[in-house]
């Protein structure tokens, strides 16, 4: 199997409430607009917030949304002033990331992660 692309689709309970918090909240910029709903970049993925068949179908999402930034004090700023929760402050994990949670206005979970410069993720290996 080939894969082309991807994206994460979310079924808001509100379109407008949850397209406002992915918009404005956190800032993501618009990939495409279509009559039923939002598609947005999220760095090398994509988040489509579907005006359709949120109202009526109950979610199983268990799962959360990772986002890397760059600087996680800086987002935790631009995220309180825009009024969003902070379900977890920033802590380092016992796995040496440095991340954030705060969710959307269905609760979907959102980890913010900084990959600290000394994490294996940013060391050349070869």
């Amino acid at each position: 199997m080939e894969i082309l692309s991807s994206r994460t689709i979310l079924r808001p309970k509100d379109y407008q409430t949850t397209l406002a918090f992915y918009r404005d909240a956190l800032g993501l910029a618009i990939a495409r607009e279509y009559g039923a709903g939002t598609v947005f970049f999220a760095g090398q993925n994509l988040i489509e917030i579907a005006g359709h068949g949120g109202s009526d179908v109950e979610s199983t999402f268990e799962g959360a949304i990772w986002l890397q930034v760059r600087d996680l004090e800086d987002a935790q700023a631009e995220l309180a002033s825009a009024g969003v929760s902070i379900v977890r402050e920033p802590r380092q994990e016992p796995w040496g990331l440095h991340e954030m949670w705060i969710a959307d206005p269905d609760g979907v979970p959102i980890v913010l992660v900084q990959v600290p410069s000394d994490h294996p993720l940013r060391r050349d290996l070869r």
